[in-house]
């Protein structure tokens, strides 16, 4: 901007004459002035963030209920015997299922042959939605549907302090692989762990989709014939009997959840504290108002030499 201004008053008359053509107007003014407006402009952008300061610690206590929401990923989940696949649309049951208990600590297992720890319990709801919604077959090295092992790590998993405040909700096919689920969801429940089942698929049943060799085909036995997969609601209902909870068909919709709900709220609620940052206080308007007494100062700072200041050449 110096320079800009140097060229057009070239322009106008030699530089060495200005001095006599404008004897009145300051050789610094302009530089002063719009160093004034990139102040100003500057604190009013701190400003717009708006800073805080002065954040006070606090204690809260809350009352809520544990629950694990184990999902199966097991390559029979990719049937398509309910639109558009049984993983699918138990992610989003499972995904709404997570909105609708906002207020508890939730965790999240995902199980096939074995059972994995997906999220330790928490009130980060966001983060359970974002686990459950990029679960796939391929997180599971070894296929099956290990429901003794998704109830055992659903165990562990809670604080061993926790005998009565606790929930698991197993979302899957029913394809058991493992003959030890009904006694292990027995041994839970007698430990203060209530079972809830949720059923993905129909009884008609669904070929299992694959690739081989990049060409989608679908999965086969040793004897080269196609693979149907049906759901096994009686093992799932056998399931949530025994772990004084209640069975649930996917395809029921909405009234799932207030199923889910009404049954969790008879749980007794444990009581833990959270701490969190409150009470911050805001300084924007600080920053705001000396932003605009620079803009103002700059507006009423003249061009021309101040007549007190004369022979100076300051103002």
């Amino acid at each position: 901007m110096w320079y800009a201004r140097r060229r057009a008053m070239a322009k106008f008359a030699d530089l060495s004459l200005m001095d006599q053509l404008a004897p009145q107007t300051s050789k610094y003014k302009h530089l002063i002035k719009f160093v004034i407006i990139l102040l100003g402009l500057t604190v009013l952008i701190i400003g717009y963030a708006n800073p805080q300061w002065g954040a006070k610690r606090e204690k809260a206590k809350r009352k809520s209920v544990d629950v694990f929401i184990a999902l199966d990923i097991s390559e029979s989940m990719l049937a398509t015997d309910i639109s558009p696949n049984r993983l699918e649309r138990a992610k989003r049951f499972a995904q709404q299922l997570v909105e609708e208990l906002k207020g508890e600590r939730i965790g999240t297992i995902i199980f096939a042959g074995n059972a994995y720890l997906q999220m330790p319990l928490t009130t980060d709801y966001a983060a359970a939605q974002l686990f459950l919604r990029s679960a796939n077959t391929n997180m599971a090295p070894t296929q099956g549907t290990a429901i003794s092992e998704a109830i055992d790590l659903a165990e562990q998993s809670f604080e061993q302090t926790n005998k009565q405040h606790k929930a698991l909700i197993i979302i899957s096919d029913g394809e058991n692989h493992d003959d030890d689920a009904i006694a292990r969801a027995g041994d839970a429940y007698e430990n203060g762990l209530m079972i809830f089942t949720v059923g993905v698929g129909t009884q008609q049943g669904g070929l299992i989709p694959i690739e081989v060799q990049g060409q989608p085909n679908y999965k086969r036995d040793k004897d080269g014939k196609t693979v149907k997969t049906t759901i096994n609601e009686q093992m799932l209902s056998d399931l949530a009997t025994t772990g004084a909870g209640a069975y649930f068909n996917i395809s029921d919709g909405e009234q799932i959840i207030t199923a889910l709900q009404a049954g969790i709220s008879k749980i007794e609620k444990q009581e833990f504290e959270t701490r969190s940052f409150t009470e911050y206080a805001s300084y924007f308007q600080w920053f705001i108002a000396l932003a605009l007494l620079f803009i103002l100062s700059e507006f009423f700072i003249s061009y021309r030499k101040n007549k007190y200041l004369r022979g100076k050449d300051l103002f």
